[in-house]
């Protein structure tokens, strides 16, 4: 997965503003921040999405719901945060890698859209 942009940074092929990691996951700063608070949490191992990741490790899947709440903690947003995955281009998808967006930090929208 050279070309993978998530994969190049757990690599240290490209640089990263982390915010938490483990043996199995990485949280770091997204470098176009929807929300004041908006961090990435992603496993280091390459699946493509969600659902790739429920059925070959959901173990995995376990640990990075454990790494969302760890970031919520760290960023002081624990309170209130969105959590999303998107999944498929249809889902908004576009770093085809499966990762959590973690944002918070200030009343955000009900919209889905």
């Amino acid at each position: 997965m050279s070309e993978c942009v998530f994969c190049l940074i757990v690599a240290g092929e490209l640089p990263s503003t982390k915010v938490y990691e483990t043996d199995e996951v990485l949280a770091i700063r997204d470098i176009n921040p929807a929300a004041p608070v908006h961090v990435i949490v992603f496993p280091k191992q390459h699946y493509t999405d969600i659902v790739e990741l429920g059925e070959s490790d959901p173990n995995l899947g376990g640990a990075m719901v454990e790494a969302v709440a760890a970031v919520a903690r760290i960023e002081g947003v624990e309170a209130g945060f969105r959590t999303s995955f998107n999944t498929g281009k249809g889902g908004g998808q576009t770093v085809f890698h499966v990762h959590a967006h973690v944002m918070g930090g200030r009343q955000l929208s009900l919209s889905l859209g």
